[in-house]
């Protein structure tokens, strides 16, 4: 089974030869959203024509590159091919998904939209590890509203924006338990970050997620420090009782 992945909507596709199909199924988008898929519902302007440098398009990624895929983490470029699909024919990126050796299908032209891009630098990856040790964490107590915001990080591709997830969930993992989608959550930011910084430096995971845990524990001291001078300037001072002395 393949992911086929559009601008609006998720669709699974299997292959027949040589021929591509559309077949009926319920999954999650990396949109967060749950789609059931049928042949008769697919819209295929959806589905954009390819842009490839010998029609005056350009192709941001080359077959081998090692791309971020939001929500999945690792993937390299396996094929940069055409597919028609329901009449439309269109360029897309093959994607083999490191984690679980899943195959994606990007189409060329909504490899912005959905977020597709290269794995962070060095320099970046020093600036990463400062995001999570700096203690600024967004404590949303709203649980639909935290949810929200957290799933529109994740879906972002930036893996600043998982950083912040990654920090906020910890922090609120420390004081009560998480609900299962939150966990899930949580373990998949915690993921998504350990693994694009041990594909920059070419560590280990386990190695990683001992710098990535040292950053957090330093994260979560200095929110507390913050949290207690914060708490000590705002408690009112009780006024000097004054005392007259009988003559």
């Amino acid at each position: 089974m393949l992911a086929l992945e559009g601008s609006t909507q998720t669709v699974g596709i299997r292959n027949k030869g040589e021929d591509v199909s559309i077949v009926a199924s319920s999954l999650e988008s990396a949109h967060g959203v749950v789609y059931t898929v049928v042949s008769a519902t697919v819209d295929p302007s959806l589905l954009t024509n390819p842009s490839y440098p010998e029609n005056g398009g350009h192709v941001t990624f080359q077959i081998g590159d090692k791309v971020i895929y939001p929500n999945h983490g690792l993937g390299v470029i396996e094929r940069i091919e055409e597919k028609t699909i329901l009449g439309t024919t269109c360029g897309f990126y093959s994607l083999r998904i490191a984690a679980n050796e899943t195959t994606v299908l990007v189409p060329v032209d909504n490899a912005d939209s959905v977020g597709l891009r290269r794995a962070i630098g060095d320099a970046e990856v020093d600036r990463l590890f400062r995001i999570l040790a700096d203690g600024k964490i967004d404590s949303q107590q709203n649980w639909k509203g935290r949810f929200k915001d957290n799933s529109e990080k994740m879906r972002s591709g930036s893996i600043y924006d998982v950083a912040d997830v990654l920090k906020s969930l910890t922090l609120l993992s420390k004081s009560k338990n998480l609900s299962f989608r939150e966990k899930r959550m949580l373990d998949r930011a915690r993921f998504l970050v350990v693994s694009e910084i041990s594909e920059v430096l070419h560590e280990g995971q386990p190695a990683i997620e001992v710098k990535v845990d040292r950053a957090l524990d330093r994260s979560m001291t200095t929110r507390a420090r913050v949290t207690i001078k914060t708490t000590a300037k705002t408690v009112p001072v009780p006024a000097a009782r004054r005392v007259v002395r009988a003559s």
